[in-house]
């Protein structure tokens, strides 16, 4: 089964869970759904643009089982924050090589969140690593990534399921990834913890509205996982899988019956 028209993909942030989107997007591929773009916010940022360069779900998948984010972080002096995700940036560096969001085969954004304004900044230009960087930069544990003379922090802030950078084009429907749609908070064990869910559950009534602009919202059921124990990524990739198989299955049946898309 086929959808005419062009499909956009837009993957949302959730730390660990980040895993998922590897399974949605092996659904996509079984299903032969094409992505004629995409946008990421935070983690979804990262698997974004992976894909958009080319990335297989297969080479992301080892990629993500490999992940760490004790690895990804560094100690630094600052004003701002404690820790860098400067290893993260270098990540990206190493894997795709030193590109700019220009260079990606399937157009891509990703959103952050313009601290000094409280604006919501998306990135369609420059490094692609600091555009990851900034996306996925937890305030007040993250410095704050310098872009263009902004400091951007996560866009968990403004827009966790980076929707709206994709329905300026009419001629496509809109698939988004809502990681945290069906999350159940858990009692934090550390300060990353407490700040993931100080941010995360406070944005959940907003996330919703903002989903609701896409054609499909896929909410794979995570509650059983820690946003931040990467140790059990295999499993959340394989929910992942199997919710966003249901999900598109059903899409797939309204779109080529006709019939209403929720």
């Amino acid at each position: 089964m086929h959808v005419q028209q062009q499909t956009a993909l837009a993957l949302g942030g959730g730390a660990a869970l980040g895993a998922a989107h590897v399974g949605v997007l092996r659904a996509l591929d079984e299903l032969h759904i094409p992505i004629a773009m995409i946008s990421g916010t935070s983690i979804g940022a990262f698997i974004a643009s992976l894909f958009a360069f080319g990335k297989s779900w297969q080479e992301i998948r080892d990629i993500a089982l490999e992940l760490d984010w004790l690895d990804l972080s560094g100690l630094t002096l600052s004003q701002y924050g404690l820790l860098s995700n400067r290893k993260f940036g270098d990540l990206v560096n190493n894997l795709l090589g030193h590109k700019t969001i220009e260079d990606a085969s399937i157009p891509l954004s990703m959103v952050a969140t313009d601290i000094g304004t409280g604006k919501e900044v998306v990135l369609r230009k420059g490094a692609v690593a600091s555009a990851v960087m900034a996306s996925s930069c937890i305030p007040g544990v993250f410095r704050p990534v310098d872009y263009r003379g902004a400091l951007l922090v996560d866009g968990v802030l403004v827009e966790n399921v980076p929707v709206s950078p994709l329905l300026a084009c009419e001629d496509s429907r809109v698939v988004c990834v809502d990681l945290l749609g069906r999350h159940a908070f858990k009692k934090p064990e550390n300060i990353i913890g407490l700040l993931l869910n100080a941010f995360y559950s406070t944005i959940t009534n907003t996330t919703a509205i903002q989903t609701g602009k896409a054609d499909l919202c896929i909410m794979p059921d995570l509650s059983a996982f820690s946003l931040v124990d990467t140790s059990r990524a295999s499993e959340i990739m394989d929910i992942g899988y199997r919710d966003a198989l249901f999900a598109l299955n059903m899409w797939l049946e309204q779109v080529n019956t006709g019939g209403k898309l929720d």
